[in-house]
């Protein structure tokens, strides 16, 4: 059922005025009755469209520097009076009070102020009390009033007061309603955001107003959105849209590559890297990340921190790959890499990143604080005789980078800054250091003289054996098993390193 209402009185009180001008020409046009205050009132006048003043409605002024202007019984009750009802329309014509048949209302700029850093007394100011009370009020009887929240919404409007003469339909304003309790309840998680930063209540609360529906899911059965604003993070600089997969991926490619100050290049495959190597250049950086494993690296996901140019991008151009992420590229690169369409070229913008991570679980949401804790060697303590040199130092702390972002359990073998292999997603540590072993055998490295860095302790002395007897000569590991002397004794008996951290870092 359309349920046709004709628009007579329009209520107009925006923050934002831009675009708002043709909205009011068409009512202009169709004879509506524009009631209006403060800044909005001067500006339909300025157009020379006559304006009503709500205190002419209301008899009475603004008050409070502006803080009480629409709050009056005869604004709300010509909003939320239901037409069909009889004594509602007998206690209109007794107070005086007319329909109001369109609410065109914004909400002050909250989020804005507090991303400006403004003081406190200027962010509470832009707490809007009437706007969120116009809106509720107007969406809550959509039943008879069309309601437009948000100056995105303005070009729809227009078409409806061009097209239907005036006359809205009860899907309209229903439509229009959800937009609106959309609006407050965004503006209403900011707030309390905002509030809930000193001492936080465990009261988890999320509102992301962009969303980017996405090809499929991780599988192609599977819907997939994301939400939130890539554009902030990156500009594209070619190549189809990014799937759900590839922002996986890439999310664990900007956490993984903010480890490191040095000039890297890494290469990751279902979120664990394949390939990665710290060099003096982003060229020999990337031949070296390759080099670790370039079978895995086939359709993977690039990233580097520092600048491609014209030759790195003719080598990574040589290999199939998803994604590349990168701070700048030369006008060269850009013309190499774009050659082919669908490569998805990332150009990364400096932004803050979220400090707490949450996903759905079971029928709940789990949240925890970013892992934003990674032990260098002022954190690493020697627990075995053989102390460490300066070169296993670096290699400890370069394996321990790579370990925190890798599938636990795990064990990644490396040397002179680059990795050599990973033992990924295992179910025992064991396994994981066999798998690291295997796949540095098959691609011809030579691990004599690697370290080793483990994601958590080892229960077991089986693993430092066998990574000595395979040539390794330091390990780096959290500690903290009732058998670490196992492990320690282990490894004086091999003549090998072994630093701990006292800090785990698990990834499932």
């Amino acid at each position: 059922m359309s349920q046709p209402a004709k628009i007579k009185n329009a209520l107009i009180s925006v923050y934002y005025k831009d675009n708002l001008e043709p909205i009011i020409q068409e009512l202009k046009r169709l004879g509506i009755n524009i009631y209006s205050t403060g800044g909005t009132e001067t500006f339909i006048k300025n157009l020379g469209v006559e304006v009503i003043p709500v205190e002419d409605l209301t008899s009475y002024p603004s008050i409070l520097g502006g803080r009480v202007k629409t709050l009056h019984p005869k604004i709300f009750g010509g909003i939320l009076n239901r037409r069909g009802n009889e004594v509602d329309q007998q206690q209109l014509t007794e107070y005086e009070i007319p329909e109001i048949d369109l609410v065109i209302v914004d909400l002050y700029p909250f989020e804005e102020t507090v991303k400006s850093g403004a003081a406190e007394a200027d962010i509470i100011e832009k707490i809007d009390i009437g706007g969120i009370s116009l809106i509720r009020a107007a969406a809550k009887n959509f039943q008879d009033v069309l309601l437009l929240a948000s100056k995105n919404d303005y070009p729809e409007l227009k078409n409806i007061l061009k097209t239907q003469n005036g006359e809205t339909t009860l899907e309209q304003r229903r439509h229009f309603a959800k937009k609106g309790f959309h609006v407050s309840s965004h503006y209403d998680t900011a707030i309390f955001d905002y509030f809930n930063q000193e001492e936080p209540e465990d009261i988890f609360k999320q509102s992301i107003e962009q969303a980017q529906t996405l090809r499929y899911g991780e599988n192609p059965h599977q819907k997939g959105v994301f939400y939130g604003e890539l554009d902030h993070l990156f500009d594209k600089l070619g190549g189809k849209e990014l799937s759900y997969n590839n922002l996986v991926d890439v999310d664990a490619a900007v956490a993984l590559i903010d480890e490191f100050d040095e000039t890297t290049v890494a290469i990751l495959k279902h979120t664990n890297a394949c390939g990665i190597a710290s060099k003096n250049s982003i060229l020999q950086s990337w031949t070296d990340a390759l080099a670790c494993d370039a079978v895995s690296a086939f359709g993977g996901v690039i990233i580097a921190n520092g600048e491609i140019d014209g030759a790195t991008a003719t080598e990574i151009s040589k290999l199939f790959f998803e994604v590349l992420i990168a701070p700048s590229y030369s006008e060269e690169a850009v013309s190499i890499l774009t050659s082919k369409k669908n490569r998805i070229i990332l150009r990364r913008k400096p932004t803050e990143l979220p400090v707490k991570l949450f996903k759905t679980l079971l029928n709940g949401v789990i949240e925890q604080e970013k892992d934003s804790v990674i032990e260098g060697p002022a954190q690493m303590q020697t627990v075995t005789q053989k102390q460490p040199t300066e070169q296993e130092l670096k290699d400890l702390f370069f394996a321990n980078k790579i370990v925190k972002h890798t599938k636990s359990n795990t064990i990644v073998l490396a040397k002179n800054s680059i990795l050599v292999a990973s033992g990924v997603g295992q179910t025992s540590r064991v396994d994981a250091l066999k798998q690291a072993l295997a796949k540095a055998e098959s691609f011809g490295f030579e691990v004599q003289g690697s370290v080793m860095a483990s994601d958590a302790f080892f229960p077991f002395n089986d693993c430092v054996e066998i990574a000595a007897d395979a040539g390794i000569t330091a390990v780096v590991q959290p500690g903290g098993s009732i058998k670490d002397q196992d492990s320690i004794q282990m490894a004086d008996q091999k003549n090998i390193v072994m630093v701990t951290t006292g800090v785990r870092h698990f990834k499932h």
